[in-house]
């Protein structure tokens, strides 16, 4: 896959779709309301074509009014307990080799392995996956590096299904005219870097590394004799792999990104704002207010304006009988508290359930309802099944790209161990292991399980001969082992 030529578009056509419905994930997972906004009201965005009621950001907004619209940062709620699930608890990596043991350790905490896992795993629930690459930088670390890139500034290459090469972006200046890009293209043995002078339609022209700051160290790491733009890795391995967050994308089957967790839940993210927004007004509007005569107004001197003391507390009288009618008169609205929380509760459940996770997960009760244990287990799972789901599409993309960092930690002189591809043990997450115990307790005392099935619940990852052995344990300790019929004692 080579670079670019100049003066193409960027990006690539085939890009121009899936990037825009990140840009609308991203300004979702921002929490920013002016994103919100300028991602369904730009200029030729699909917000009044259909003859539709606007949805609550697609309405355009009143420039002379106040702007009392109101976000509930739900969308990022929803991307960081993705990121929970997976890794509140870093992953076990295990390699067969002693040494090759010792120094993946050695990486993953000098590296910030479970930080980076957490980032990436956030900006994957949102923008529908990540890339995770290996570099290198001599002179900042004496070991590769895992870095995290995300979705929405790569362009891949698929080949069978499998990621063949990526091109990585990144906007070093951008004044609106003039734009400048650093390209950095990963491919099989090799990374390419260019630096390209355009416009924010098309890529441009080349131009020389040195001519930004944060590029020109990059010019003395290619290769010499080559085509000025490569450094040749050593190894037959692409430093890149993609990491989709969930599969497959509903809104285009053929597409090898995967899904957002953010998909098809968008119009109950604009009714939730607008809820919410909605609850604030009835505060806002519910404000004691005075109607009072003309005659209360103290003057301030012609042409100044008039203004009524809120705090006086005496009122001079008035010429003017108690039955007129033209006294103070106070106003004020009901806030309907229960109306607005009840109907946002059930929005936040539906999107979470639907986006694939249990409401418990979020902080919400079961709404006071009697529920039984089947019931409990049930609601709660959901969330430890798109955990095990995700996992699956982490982990052999993980242990690819630890290898990786271990073969080129090695062909740098950074170390001397034999690279292995680990196993990668997503284990128990802190509220698997939670959710199980609450479980295990809830069918004990319904006695609807045995000791057996509760040991294999616990410890799904123990063999047959495991399980007898603690089942059998237990029941010892616990005095309800089989004990001989004392009737029968001395019996033939």
């Amino acid at each position: 896959m080579p670079l670019p030529e100049p003066n193409t578009a960027w990006p690539p056509p085939q890009m121009v779709k899936p990037l825009a419905a990140m840009a609308v994930d991203d300004a979702w997972y921002s929490g920013d309301r002016d994103r919100i906004r300028k991602a369904y009201q730009k200029p030729g965005a699909e917000t009044t074509s259909t003859g539709r009621r606007l949805r609550f950001w697609e309405r355009p907004r009143n420039l002379a009014a106040p702007d009392h619209s109101l976000h509930v940062p739900l969308p990022g709620d929803i991307a960081t307990t993705s990121a929970d699930l997976l890794f509140s608890e870093p992953p076990k990596l295990m390699a067969e080799t002693p040494s090759t043991q010792e120094r993946l350790e050695e990486l993953a905490e000098a590296g910030g392995l479970a930080n980076t896992l957490l980032e990436a795993a956030e900006v994957c629930a949102a923008l529908r996956g990540a890339y995770m690459r290996v570099t290198w930088d001599e002179e900042l670390a004496q070991r590769a590096l895992l870095t995290v890139h995300h979705a929405d500034t790569a362009i891949p290459t698929w080949r069978s299904g499998i990621l063949a090469a990526v091109t990585f972006w990144r906007e070093l200046e951008n004044d609106g005219t003039r734009v400048l890009r650093h390209l950095e293209l990963h491919e099989v043995g090799a990374i390419r870097h260019a630096l390209y002078e355009g416009t924010t339609a098309s890529i441009g022209r080349v131009v020389p590394l040195t001519e930004h700051e944060e590029t020109t160290p990059l010019a003395a790491s290619l290769d010499k004799g080559g085509d000025g733009q490569t450094i040749s890795t050593g190894i037959q391995r692409l430093t890149a792999r993609y990491v989709r967050n969930m599969g497959p994308d509903r809104q285009d089957r053929r597409s090898q990104l995967g899904r957002s967790d953010y998909q098809g839940l968008h119009g109950m993210f604009h009714a939730l704002d607008e809820v919410w927004s909605s609850w604030i007004r009835d505060i806002r509007l519910a404000k004691s207010r005075l109607i009072i005569p003309n005659g209360y107004l103290q003057t301030t001197g012609p042409g100044l304006g008039a203004w009524f003391d809120v705090d006086q507390e005496v009122l001079a009288a008035i010429n003017t009988p108690p039955t007129a009618g033209e006294g103070i008169t106070e106003n004020q609205f009901a806030i309907r508290v229960d109306e607005h929380q009840r109907t946002a509760d059930a929005i936040v459940r539906e999107a979470v359930k639907l986006a694939g996770y249990s409401p418990q997960s979020f902080g919400l009760d079961e709404g006071g309802a009697t529920v039984t244990a089947t019931e409990v287990v049930a609601s709660r799972s959901k969330s430890l099944t798109t955990r095990g789901k995700k996992s699956r599409y982490w982990a052999p993309e993980l242990a690819d790209m630890l290898e990786v960092q271990l073969m080129m930690d090695v062909q740098l002189g950074f170390s001397k161990v034999t690279p292995e591809r680990p196993t990668v043990d997503f284990g128990r997450g802190s509220e698997d292991s939670h959710r199980v115990a609450e479980t295990l307790s809830l069918l004990a005392q319904a006695q609807a399980i045995s000791t057996e099935a509760k040991v294999r619940m616990r410890s799904p990852d123990l063999d047959d001969t495991a399980v007898r052995e603690e089942t059998a344990r237990i029941l010892k300790e616990t005095g309800q082992g089989e004990m001989a019929d004392p009737t029968q004692t001395g019996a033939e």
